[in-house]
C-alpha cells in the first residue's frame, strides 16, 4: 500500500494480485481517491465494504453524518478566514483565537469544533494547518497546531 499526494488530491494506491492466465499472476494497481469528511475534515479510508457505494461516502462515522455541518460551524470557518485575512502574508493564528470569539465563555468546550473548521478549510486549499512551522496533514496532527494562509487564500478576504 502507498499514498501519492498532489497539489489538487491524495489518492491511496494498493497492489492486487490477480489470476491473468492459468498460471501467472499479474499485480495491478488500484487507485482510491481519498474522501474527506464534509464534518469533521478528516480523510476517510477506504473499505472493502463500502466498494459499490464509494463515490456516494460522505462522512467518516455515524456521529458526523447525524451531526453535519451547521451555521456554528460556519461561523468559526469565516472567523478563521477573518483573523487570518488581518494578519500578515506569513503570520499564523491559534484555532483558539476563532473558539473565543465565536464562544467567548465557553471555548474550551468547542476547541475540536474549531479544528474541525479548519481542517474543513484545508480541504478546500484556503488555508495551511502547522506544527512547529512545517504543514503537517491535518487528519493525523496532534497537539498544538496554528493556521496560516495557503497559496489560495482569497486576496479579497
Amino acid at each position: 500500500m502507498g499514498e501519492w499526494k498532489s497539489d489538487e488530491s491524495s489518492v491511496r494506491c494498493d497492489w492486487v494480485t490477480i489470476d491473468c492466465t492459468r498460471n501467472h499472476l499479474c499485480h495491478i494497481l488500484v487507485v482510491q481517491e481519498e474522501r474527506i469528511c464534509k464534518r469533521c475534515g478528516r480523510g476517510i479510508e477506504w473499505r472493502k465494504k463500502w466498494e459499490k457505494v464509494w463515490d456516494s461516502i460522505q462522512y467518516c462515522s455515524d456521529a458526523c453524518r447525524r451531526q453535519r455541518v451547521n451555521a456554528v460551524d460556519r461561523q468559526l470557518e469565516e472567523c478563521i478566514v477573518r483573523l487570518l485575512s488581518q494578519c500578515a502574508s506569513h503570520a499564523t493564528i491559534c484555532p483558539s483565537e476563532a473558539a473565543r470569539e465565536v464562544f467567548p465563555f465557553a471555548w474550551c468546550d468547542q476547541m475540536e469544533e474549531a479544528r474541525m473548521a479548519a481542517r474543513r478549510l484545508v480541504a478546500e486549499g484556503i488555508i495551511e494547518i502547522t506544527q512547529g512551522g512545517r504543514v503537517v496533514d491535518p487528519s493525523h496532527a496532534k497537539g498544538p497546531i496554528r493556521l496560516r494562509k495557503s497559496k489560495n487564500f482569497p486576496p479579497s478576504c
